[in-house]
């Protein structure tokens, strides 16, 4: 110890404690994973001092920086020791004294559902990885020096309600990880045992790891940069011990695209599209973390190498055309590394062409990612035309997802456009009265659940020459497409829009009637100026509604309401209240709450009183 000051004790933050218990309990048959997750720690914590090292240049590793593990059977002990970027007081006591913001109730819930052999890997999913130290150990000791600082520090615990923090000394940056093992985990003191775990999950580790036999530090993995390899020399088995090592994930690849690029430009890729969406899919941040190599070596996976709507995508690109030192004001500026980025985008492209071809296999990939590939669409003028044809939709006309290219196929004679219907779910719009006189013209329209489908259909306004149309906005389009005759006749609605105009005032854009109505009695419309009506209410759960045009009321006069209420009109009645009740009526129908629920329970129970009276 640095001087004889006496540890800190800190309790670990609420859901520790739960979380250790679902660890070592609900894991406890699968226990060699553990060396798995703190190799990876060290692994990472070398790249992360490499990459500070880019902008400050006294942080670099060592020559030869390494993971080293030694077992000592006397002491009972197992101690992993890395050259990373260490940890300050304050880094030890947010990094192990708190638990991923992932939750842990989230992990147990997971954990729960999960088969057995798919256990293992959920740790890593769920960014607790070091706690699983206490699968084996009865108490863990972890000693630490930050890369450019002088002081270290011990952590340590025993597993249960608290840590204590100690000042320590460690000639060099990096940490030492100490595990002082249970009665029956012996296993993990035997030197051959722990190399079988190495190879079999840290194999690919592109930092040298090496184990302790007989004093001497022997080479403990194979450390070869993977997507150098021949394919001819890899199997299914390698890409997919490399792809839950590289993303800390636990399902099997759904595409890998390994390929060389020679010529002008000249790179190393190896990419993987997941099968399953990742737990933190949604909490994190819009940008890939594919990550850039030169000459085999880690730089970093903050170069951007593929565009936000195509973040799920894992993996490394390697290339000699740039230097080792490479600054991050050049990450940014290089035409070299520009032209890396237009030919993996274009590559990864091309490979979900390819897989779109097959309907099921795709549906797989859709459904975890559908909705992040249609950002593609809002904000990338450049792939916008071929991110559109990998769209898929759910239809009133086809059961399972459809494109662009089917609906098209299939469009009636007269019909001009392509039309849309978006609402906040699949479910909740499938039945919505905006169908109706689409449906009773045979007309098929694709139904949009996803919050990005308010937005993009505004940069994409037609699709092989075919105007994209919400139907809340295509209502003038039916008179164009043949309809069966209509049931019932039409009442006189003059004076009752005149009256419906003036109750309503500015709560509408106006009045009229309308053939696009079966069986309900009113819709609302799109004013023909101004966004679609979902993307108004999402302005407006947003606050960023501005001063857009009210909606417009559709009355439907072959409707026995509509009709009764045109004879009212006629006869000089006050219809105020009814025309409060029409508006609130096609506000629920469209997915929107009354302007006043209260208000509007009262009018329904006054209605319904004087028609049971």
């Amino acid at each position: 110890m640095a001087d004889t000051q006496p540890p800190e004790k800190h309790a670990f933050a609420a859901e520790v404690g739960r979380l250790l218990d679902l660890v070592v309990h609900s894991l406890y048959s699968d226990r060699e994973i553990f060396l798995r997750e703190l190799v990876a720690n060290a692994a990472d914590a070398i790249d992360r001092r490499r990459f500070e090292a880019l902008t400050h240049p006294a942080l670099m590793p060592p020559e030869g920086a390494k993971i080293r593990i030694r077992a000592d059977r006397p002491a009972r002990t197992l101690t992993l020791a890395d050259d990373g970027i260490g940890m300050t007081r304050e880094e030890l006591i947010n990094n192990l004294g708190t638990i991923a913001r992932s939750g842990t109730r989230a992990f147990g819930e997971t954990l729960a559902a999960a088969r057995p052999e798919d256990r293992p890997n959920l740790i890593g999913q769920f960014g607790v990885g070091f706690y699983s130290a206490f699968m084996v150990a009865d108490r863990v000791e972890v000693t630490t020096r930050r890369a450019g600082a002088d002081e270290a520090w011990t952590w340590a615990s025993e597993g249960s309600g608290d840590f204590s923090l100690a000042p320590a000394t460690r000639e060099e940056a990096g940490t030492d990880v100490v595990l002082h093992l249970k009665s029956d985990a012996d296993e993990y003191l035997d030197a051959a045992r722990l190399e079988t775990v190495v190879r079999k999950w840290a194999d690919h580790v592109t930092v040298p790891i090496t184990i302790e036999r007989d004093g001497k530090d022997l080479p403990a993995n194979e450390g070869t940069a993977l997507w150098r390899k021949p394919k001819a020399e890899l199997n299914e088995q390698a890409y997919t011990e490399f792809y839950r090592h590289l993303g800390h994930l636990f399902d099997q690849p759904w595409a890998t695209l390994h390929w060389r690029a020679e010529g002008a430009l000249e790179f190393y890729a190896l990419l993987f599209v997941p099968s399953m969406r990742p737990f933190d899919f949604v909490e994190q941040e819009r940008v890939s973390r594919v990550r850039l190599h030169v000459r085999r070596m880690f730089i970093t996976d903050h170069a951007e190498l593929l565009p936000p709507w195509l973040r799920f995508v894992q993996g490394v690109v390697d290339t000699e055309d740039l230097p080792l030192n490479v600054s991050r004001e050049m990450l940014q500026s290089t035409p070299v590394l520009a032209r890396i980025r237009k030919a993996v985008t274009n590559r990864v492209l091309t490979e979900l062409k390819t897989h779109a071809k097959d309907a099921d296999d795709y549906r797989k990939f859709w459904e975890n990612f559908g909705s992040i590939l249609k950002e593609g669409i809002w904000e990338d003028n450049e792939h916008r035309k071929d991110i559109s044809i990998l769209l898929r939709f759910h239809s009133t006309a086809v059961e399972g997802l459809t494109s662009f290219d089917d609906y098209v196929s299939r469009m009636k004679p007269g019909q001009e456009a392509i039309y849309v219907l978006v609402g906040d779910s699949v479910d909740a719009i499938k039945n919505s009265s905006q169908l109706e006189g689409f449906s009773a013209r045979g007309i098929e329209v694709l139904l949009l659940g996803d919050p990005i489908d308010a937005f993009w259909p505004e940069r994409m306004s037609e699709y092989d020459g075919k105007p994209i149309r919400s139907v809340s906005q295509g209502a003038d389009d039916l008179a164009k497409v043949e309809a069966p005759a209509p049931q019932g006749e039409a009442a006189d609605t003059t004076a009752l829009v005149s009256a419906l105009k003036a109750a309503l005032g500015e709560a509408v854009s106006d009045v009229r009637t309308t053939e696009r109505l079966v069986e309900s009695a009113v819709v609302l419309a799109a004013a023909s100026a101004g966004p679609d009506l979902q993307m108004q209410r999402l302005l407006r759960r947003a606050g960023r509604f501005g001063a857009a045009a009210p909606p417009v009321l559709e009355i439907n006069p072959r409707h026995a309401l509509i009709a009764a209420l045109a004879t009212r009109a006629q006869a000089g009645t006050d219809l105020a209240a009814e025309a409060g009740l029409l508006l609130d009526l096609a506000r629920v129908q469209d997915g929107e709450l009354p302007k006043d629920p209260s208000s509007f329970a009262r009018r329904i129970e006054t209605a319904l009183a004087r028609g049971l009276g």
